[in-house]
């Protein structure tokens, strides 16, 4: 039986993409992700609970957040998720999970060349302080998604 690792965010960036060319000039993209759910707890009070995610994205995905994509822009990723380790200055081993998208949709609403549309808002992103993030991602060798 074989397994099905699909992942599906809506979301706001919280930070501009981290954007590197690895050799043959092949462009990666790093970002975090922020998802918010909102529900009401026993007592009837609103809650709301943000998740954030590493996204990565390969090549011609990574060029178009490059120049699109900016902190808080809202987001559709499809892809699938990723587990990598390393070693850390003190020789303990670390894991980052991350979803290696492979299909992005911009949700924000259009803008020209004057900025945004009128009416167009951008909630701030609250609570990324992006301190554990894992190393920056090395040659990707056989872990390429196509």
């Amino acid at each position: 039986m074989r397994g099905v690792n699909r992942v599906m965010l809506i979301g706001n960036l919280g930070k501009d993409p981290d954007v590197q060319h690895l050799e043959g000039n092949i462009g990666v993209a790093k970002f975090p992700l922020a998802t918010t759910e909102t529900y009401k707890d026993r007592s009837g009070k609103l809650v709301s609970q943000t998740e954030w995610h590493t996204v990565v994205l390969w090549r011609g995905l990574a060029e178009l957040a490059q120049k699109y994509l900016h902190k808080g822009s809202l987001i559709y990723i499809e892809g699938r998720l990723r587990t990598r380790s390393w070693e850390d200055k003190e020789g303990n081993k670390k894991f980052a999970t991350e979803v290696v998208g492979d299909n992005l949709i911009m949700l924000d609403k259009r803008t020209d060349a004057h900025g945004p549309v009128p009416g167009a808002t951008h909630d701030p992103i609250e609570g990324y302080t992006g301190d554990d993030s894992p190393p920056p991602l090395g040659d990707p060798g056989e872990t390429l998604p196509f």
